[in-house]
């Protein structure tokens, strides 16, 4: 399964840092990453691959909102599937 992470919010140091080591903790792999800064602003997707992760989905997007929460940026998580039914017409 492979998952689409957003990452937005003020830039700081350690965002990158913070996120990419918390999908470490659950064995996911980062297969494609774009960020920028926009006027202050960090974005960051990425897509994930989730087929050796070592918890159940639910617990990740929990571990990683808050994780977003302690740096202060706004952290989002969707399978691919999902993401792909909502950006379909």
């Amino acid at each position: 399964m492979k998952a689409i992470l957003t990452v937005i919010g003020e830039d700081k140091v350690g965002i990158i840092a913070g996120i990419s080591n918390k999908l470490q903790k659950f064995n996911i792999n980062i297969l494609d990453v774009n960020q920028t800064i926009m006027q202050g602003f960090f974005t960051m997707i990425m897509i994930l691959d989730c087929k050796k992760m070592n918890a159940e989905f639910e617990e990740v997007h929990k571990a990683l909102s808050a994780k977003g929460a302690e740096l202060g940026v706004e952290v989002k998580i969707q399978r691919e599937e999902i993401f792909k039914s909502m950006h379909s017409l």
